[in-house]
């Protein structure tokens, strides 16, 4: 199985790509994995918050096959330990899907059209993070729930 991270904008702070692109060759060892970014919307400061969110909406959802398994980190999503987390992705991993796709929305979140197409949601913690290291932290915990699936001495119980 395929599982893919969607982020809207790039990340410039170098610290942080340095992180993520660790994390990205970890997980190579375990699952095919990538991190698409979709661009800004050009000439946002023109647009409201809702057309901001509608414009990056239309571009995440050119990306999503309907067989996809779509995941929103959102804040009212499913909190997870990350125990309960790598369980999670262990059932996508059986389930038998050829993708799983998580997405890191834009500043102002999703829009109705992503929600409606979502198949679930998750949180990462109840406390608001950049969007920038929210891409560290997700890829961090997805390498983690990998060597806990394998039973790796990463994560210590």
């Amino acid at each position: 199985m395929q599982i893919d991270l969607i982020v809207i904008g790039k990340t410039n702070a170098t610290y942080l790509n340095t992180g993520i692109d660790e994390y990205i060759d970890r997980l190579k060892h375990y699952v095919p994995f990538s991190l698409k970014v979709i661009p800004d919307i050009k000439n946002a400061k023109s647009l409201s918050q809702e057309q901001i969110k509608v414009k990056e909406g239309e571009l995440l959802l050119k990306q999503v096959e309907k067989s996809d398994q779509l995941i929103l980190l959102d804040e009212n999503g499913k909190n997870f330990s990350s125990v309960e987390f790598s369980k999670h992705i262990q059932g996508h991993l059986l389930s038998g899907r050829k993708r799983i796709i998580y997405v890191i929305g834009g500043a102002y979140g999703f829009s109705p059209h992503v929600y409606h197409r979502a198949n679930a949601k998750v949180s990462l913690s109840r406390m608001t993070y950049s969007h920038q290291m929210v891409r560290l932290i997700f890829v961090e915990q997805l390498y983690r729930a990998m060597t806990i699936l394998k039973g790796e001495p990463y994560h210590h119980i």
